[in-house]
């Protein structure tokens, strides 16, 4: 009787997994299609490790794969300065990217364009726009590659989308607690359907300047299907505020300025 059941649980679990493939979006080829506004309702933006509430953050069980970043320990200190000022130091302050992975984590939404080709990813946070080409083409050349959401090169693994991503610059964080990184940062996302509004989204980190070994992550993203939702208008900038808006020169020289000869 027990044999019995057991067989029937595990062809009840392979016959859901089946019917749950079959009715996720696709392209023309057969591609799963990840075209949609997707967000994640999970706490990763405010610690990546398990933290009790605090005045900034909830409390949340973490999203770290065995807990703890294995921080190098020069940059462990670095990481606990972060912290302690990270009611103003944080980039997501100045209107900075948020980067990779963390705009995906970030709690508001954001929007996947998928082609045979490529996938584009809008992101209502600065509006800031990233390609994941899947047309089997390389990284760019060259050792100074350098840009905030790295550069990502798109394959497929079955239905899971793995994406390589490298070439970053240092300028962003990966949460709001100052968890951060060096420009020899290397992510290694996969991209998959648990059901057509549901997607698993895990990432390999791995850092060597800053962390002793790779580490992993996952959260669950969902679809947006409220009626009309769409992305709002929320511009935000990448370079220093001062580059947009210079000081304002002191009054006494701006009264010289328009004193009449």
């Amino acid at each position: 009787m027990i044999r019995s059941l057991t067989l029937f649980t595990l062809l009840a679990a392979l016959t859901g997994c089946v019917f749950a493939a079959d009715k996720i979006p696709r392209l023309a080829n057969g591609r799963p299609d990840f075209s949609g506004i997707w967000q994640t309702t999970s706490a990763a933006e405010f610690d990546l490790e398990p933290h009790a509430a605090r005045i900034d953050a909830p409390p949340s069980a973490g999203v770290v794969v065995g807990n703890v970043l294995p921080y190098l320990p020069a940059a462990l200190e670095q990481k606990k300065k972060n912290f302690a000022n990270r009611d103003k130091d944080d980039p997501r302050l100045k209107g900075w990217t948020l980067g990779v992975p963390r705009g995906i984590y970030y709690p508001e939404p954001f929007q996947i364009f998928q082609r045979q080709r490529d996938l584009t990813l809008v992101h209502q946070f600065g509006h800031s726009v990233r390609t994941i080409h899947t047309n089997g083409t390389d990284h760019p050349g060259g050792d100074r590659n350098q840009f905030w959401l790295g550069d990502s090169r798109g394959r497929w693994d079955g239905d899971t989308l793995v994406v390589d991503v490298s070439g970053f610059n240092d300028e962003t964080w990966l949460d709001r607690a100052g968890n951060y990184h060096s420009e020899a940062l290397h992510v290694v996302e996969r991209w998959k359907y648990l059901d057509a509004n549901t997607i698993e989204y895990s990432a390999r980190v791995e850092d060597p300047e800053v962390f002793a070994r790779p580490w992993d992550l996952s959260v669950i993203l969902h679809r947006h299907r409220e009626k009309n939702f769409q992305l709002i208008e929320d511009y935000r900038y990448t370079l220093e505020y001062e580059q947009y808006y210079p000081p304002k020169p002191p009054a006494s020289a701006a009264q010289a300025t328009h004193k009449q000869p």
